[in-house]
């Protein structure tokens, strides 16, 4: 019997060994820590003399530079490790003002022709790049009470379209909307209303004490947690636009348990920047301004965010929000001022015609709400800690007379800065919060200890190839050669699939890796030990050879199908250091059954198919055939 493989067969198997060489190669060519270079404004570009300067500065206090480059409107700077990186950014900072910003980035090295064909190097995670990693918690209380607001301003509309009278319809402390009616037809009449369009609200009638008809709307737990589900996913969606809008890459943006949310940023150094932007809660809520004659029952007074001392009556009834936002720029008005120019939703801008189509001479307001926290000292049983407290910050930002009717599109000025002006752009850009959340946990690891991490996990991989090498080689002679060739080639192909997938490679992925090593040696112990029991029994070689691969199969397949169900429902059901296991996990069992089945039995055949063999050396005693 002769071993051998069909041409086709060899070529597929050549190929994806190709393949994965040149998708693994990347990897040689590590990322290099560098320095981003930005204008503060859109309209400031980095010229060649800005960046001869920052090179010059960086020079002069000891920092090599690797290499620097021009492109518009950008400019980077590659610098050698991450101690350089660190100490040249607040150095550059304060070299160009608060004309440009300057980054931590980090750059890839990978050559062109590489790029070319799409071929980029694994992404490192967290644990091994550096970076921050966030905790933040939604509060779902006030996601409710939120949402209850607006229902109650839109109840209250339709109400008075109807010209049904009522008194009240604000959300209680009690987290239900109560309003009042002189009789009892017109309270039937806004029931009816109620029921026909909001029939997420139970109602309760009651008469009170002065006569006056009552009736109370009551959420149901099943529209309660529908509320609370779609503000967790809405944050979810709008941190994952600000981590867009940040620039992070392989950012980690997932759910934990039913009010929190897991960021982690690797290659982010600036905390600060970071924690601004994603956990600012930034909205806006449109106002009009109170009427002279209105009940103080209608209204609510806000200061003015740059004049504190100066205050205005607003309508409790909101307009529209940062919700319904669809894009905003930061841009200057006539005057050289900073604005940001917002566009509407189609919702949005209907309800935005309709309340200033007829508020034409009068004010209308922009309200600023920062929710944040803050640290206070209070006597927690009997001792004096410092604890967090939640703030809720609404300010006026703007109040102008409407000319016209208002639609999609139109201005908010008043602002202090054009930071300002561009963060607020920013946030409304990448969608408002449902609810405000908290940071409840934040972890910064320096991308020093993410190297120490890399140093580890590479010694560790290493230490466990080099030792299995030398006991295959030792045990099985050149089928041991086989095992430590076909063992090379899937840790390369590892390496290429998780390049092309664009995998995160995490510590415990470094484990997956060393795990992998140990299951695909395991696959060639299991067909040469089937190999030397043929011999054993009297088998000629080569059929012993064909036997131990054929027979072998179903064990190996058993076997990895089995692990690799448990690797995808540990990816399925884990978060974070899990996941990142279970992928490096499943890639590598994949990888080890093609080169354990395929290549291994590959050289083999080429070795010892298509001529008369008299023995093996497989260990143990030479077979003769």
């Amino acid at each position: 019997m002769l071993n051998k493989f069909p041409l086709w067969k060899n070529l597929l198997i050549l190929v994806a060994l190709i393949v994965g060489f040149v998708y693994a190669l990347p990897n040689l060519y590590p990322d290099d820590y560098a320095l981003q270079i930005t204008g503060a404004r859109s309209s400031t570009q980095v010229s060649e003399s800005v960046l001869d300067r920052a090179v010059s500065v960086l020079e002069d206090k000891g920092i090599e530079v690797k290499q620097s480059s021009l492109n518009p409107p950008d400019a980077l700077i590659r610098v050698n490790s991450a101690e350089a990186q660190l100490e040249g950014r607040p150095l550059l900072q304060k070299t160009l003002g608060e004309r440009y910003l300057v980054a931590l980035n980090m750059a890839e090295s990978t050559p062109d022709w590489l790029r070319s064909i799409g071929a980029g190097p694994m992404k490192l995670g967290l644990d091994l790049r550096g970076g921050v990693h966030f905790l933040l918690e939604v509060d779902m209380d006030e996601a409710v009470e939120k949402r209850l607001s607006v229902y109650a301003s839109e109840i209250k509309r339709k109400l008075r379209e109807e010209r049904i009278r009522y008194r009240g319809g604000d959300v209680t402390d009690d987290g239900d909307i109560v309003m009042e009616f002189r009789s009892e037809s017109a309270r039937e009449s806004a029931a009816d209303l109620v029921q026909d369009e909001y029939n997420q609200f139970r109602l309760r009638e009651s008469e009170t004490d002065d006569g006056a008809f009552q009736m109370e709307l009551l959420l149901s737990d099943v529209e309660t947690k529908k509320i609370q589900d779609y503000a967790l996913e809405q944050n979810l969606t709008t941190i994952r636009n600000r981590v867009n809008e940040l620039g992070v890459a392989e950012p980690l943006v997932q759910r934990q348990g039913q009010d929190r949310i897991v960021v982690e940023l690797p290659g982010v150094q600036d905390t600060a920047q970071a924690k601004r932007v994603l956990g600012a809660t930034a909205n806006l809520e449109f106002r009009l301004e109170a009427r002279q004659d209105a009940s103080s029952a209608e209204t609510q007074t806000f200061p003015f965010r740059d004049q504190p001392n100066r205050t205005a009556r607003l309508e409790r009834e909101i307009i529209v929000t940062g919700e319904n936002v669809a894009n905003a720029q930061q841009a200057f008005d006539q005057n050289g001022q900073p604005q940001v120019n917002i566009t509407m939703d189609g919702p949005g801008g209907d309800r935005m015609l309709r309340a200033t189509r007829d508020a034409v001479g009068r004010s209308m307001a922009v309200l600023f709400i920062q929710y944040d926290t803050e640290e206070v000292e209070k006597r927690v049983d009997g001792e004096l800690k410092m604890v967090e407290e939640r703030t809720v910050d609404r300010s006026i930002i703007s109040l102008a007379t409407i000319q016209s009717a208002l639609g999609s599109n139109f201005r908010i000025t008043g602002l202090d800065s054009t930071a300002e002006a561009a963060e607020l752009a920013l946030l409304l850009r990448a969608g408002s919060l449902a609810a405000p959340m908290y940071f409840v946990q934040e972890r910064t690891i320096g991308p020093s200890l993410g190297q120490k991490n890399i140093d580890a996990g590479l010694m560790s991989v290493t230490a466990g190839f080099v030792l299995v090498l030398l006991y295959m080689l030792a045990y099985y002679r050149f089928f041991g050669v086989v095992a430590n060739a076909a063992l090379a080639l899937n840790l390369m192909l590892l390496v290429a699939a998780m390049s092309i997938l664009s995998a995160t490679l995490t510590l415990p992925g470094i484990a997956g890796i060393v795990l992998t090593v140990g299951m695909a040696v395991d696959a060639n112990v299991l067909i040469f030990e089937r190999i030397k029991e043929e011999i054993r029994q009297g088998m000629p070689p080569q059929k012993a050879i064909h036997a131990g691969y054929s027979r072998a199969f179903v064990s190996i397949v058993d076997a990895n199908i089995t692990t690799l169900l448990v690797a995808v429902i540990l990816f399925a059901m884990g978060t974070g250091p899990v996941k990142g296991f279970a992928v490096t996990l499943c890639i590598g069992i994949l990888t080890s059954m093609f080169t354990a089945l395929l290549v291994s039995r590959a050289i083999v055949n080429l070795t010892y198919g298509g001529r008369n063999v008299s023995k093996l050396a497989i260990g143990g005693k030479l077979a003769h055939a």
